[in-house]
């Protein structure tokens, strides 16, 4: 149970990372460069299949009735964390959902 919600909390910091990178200004200050257009609309699309996936993952967790609850939840709190890392550590921000994954992965094999 506790690594499916850290899965959906993944998929939804995921997911807010992909629609803030979608953005030039937020792109610019990770990447220092211009992002490409194709870039823009793969980043906004990725968040928003990561977003969608969290509330598959919260919907069969908990039910579709308490999973919508608790899927907007978990995307507040992954707003709210990526808030707080965005301006002041920027790759955190990125390193954050990067290494997170092999996290889940290594709870999963135990």
């Amino acid at each position: 149970m506790i690594s499916a919600v850290l899965a959906a909390f993944l998929l939804a910091y995921s997911g807010m990372l992909g629609l803030c990178l979608g953005l030039e200004r937020h792109f610019k200050q990770l990447w220092q460069r211009q992002p490409s257009f194709l870039l823009i609309r793969v980043l906004r699309a990725a968040g928003w299949l990561g977003l969608v996936a969290s509330l598959v993952v919260c919907g069969q967790v908990w039910g579709w009735a308490m999973g919508a609850v608790a899927c907007l939840g978990l995307i507040s709190l992954a707003g709210l964390a990526l808030v707080f890392l965005l301006p002041y550590t920027a790759r955190l921000s990125l390193l954050v959902a990067a290494l997170g994954w092999p996290v889940l992965g290594i709870l999963g094999l135990l």
